[in-house]
């Protein structure tokens, strides 16, 4: 069964159209990756799905409710947080969540029993009694993360949980959400931490521009991109300029530069590849090393959106 229905889902700031014609399935109990780079439509899809936006077209389901018609209903249905969370640094970490306890009309007589079970869950008992304010980051986006689950949610909307936080808040964060997927928790998170959605995600959406341009497992997400290779073109000078040629290669989707070398997204075959080395080698760049890397999921993503802005940019064209 599926916990969320997309359908055809439109949005518009002004002449800018952040979603166009979304549609994706998610289905109940699963962990759901969704990606794209600054400007997507990643947020705005979330902020409607947790009726926070009104969406120009399109539908959206949460449960079977309609998130335009039965907004209360899907608020029941949903914890959602934000890439950009709100604490009461006032208040101690059990204080701040017995607040929303009270908010979300739990029974006084169960409020205690259900903070310590939610702070155990994040990973906070021992800061039960600490001032929020005195918490760092990593725990603070567990306490927001605690407050989400406070009404027992089928659903959780996460919208970049892990920004900022470093490598052991990063492995806790995705420690308490494996734990979410064992209770059976839908969850839909965001995230610009391409491995780390790998390791966490059942499935994957990608979003360009507006657009579902790729969803699946990973797996299969990551398969169907193999049409494109990805290489690795190092160099021992001049690398802004090597980038500059490959970005005006007729089979190459995209460029990443990184430290001394090119990530290249190529579509071309093994010949393809040795005559695009020859090129590279006859106008005088000291190539150190010319291979084909193994794809993942980042890989994927590259190349995925690398097409969507070549389509773009041959549209303009016409």
């Amino acid at each position: 069964m599926n916990a969320v229905e997309i359908k055809s889902l439109t949005k518009r700031y002004g002449e800018n159209c952040a979603l166009r014609d979304f549609t994706l399935n998610i289905e109940g109990g699963r962990v759901y990756g969704l990606i794209g780079p600054n400007g997507a439509g990643k947020t705005t899809a979330m902020s409607i799905i947790a009726t926070l936006l009104a969406p120009d077209g399109g539908t959206v389901l949460v449960g079977g409710h309609d998130v335009v018609k039965e907004p209360t209903a899907v608020r029941r249905l949903i914890g959602y947080m934000p890439d950009f969370f709100g604490v009461y640094d006032g208040l101690k970490a059990t204080e701040y969540l017995e607040f929303y306890a009270a908010a979300y009309r739990i029974p006084a007589g169960q409020r205690p029993g259900l903070v310590r079970d939610l702070l155990e869950l994040v990973n906070l008992r021992d800061k039960a009694d600490c001032y929020v304010d005195l918490l760092s980051r990593g725990m603070k986006q567990r306490l927001a993360l605690a407050r989400c689950l406070v009404h027992d949610p089928a659903v959780l909307i996460l919208d970049e949980p892990a920004s900022g936080l470093d490598p052991r808040a990063r492995a806790e964060m995705k420690e308490v959400i494996r734990q979410l997927r064992r209770m059976n928790k839908t969850v839909l998170i965001s995230s610009h931490i391409l491995p780390e959605l790998a390791e966490m995600c059942d499935n994957i959406a990608i979003l360009e521009q507006g657009r579902l341009v790729a969803s699946g497992s990973v797996e299969e997400v990551t398969a169907a991109r193999q049409g494109a290779k990805i290489l690795k073109v190092e160099v021992a000078e001049r690398l802004p300029e090597l980038i500059s040629f490959l970005q005006g290669q007729a089979q190459v989707l995209s460029v990443d530069g990184d430290a001394g070398w090119a990530r290249v997204s190529f579509t071309g075959n093994k010949s393809a590849q040795g005559k695009l080395l020859q090129e590279i080698m006859a106008r005088g760049w000291p190539v150190l090393e010319f291979a084909e890397i193994k794809g993942n999921l980042e890989d994927a993503f590259m190349a995925v959106t690398g097409e969507v802005k070549t389509a773009s940019k041959i549209l303009m064209q016409r």
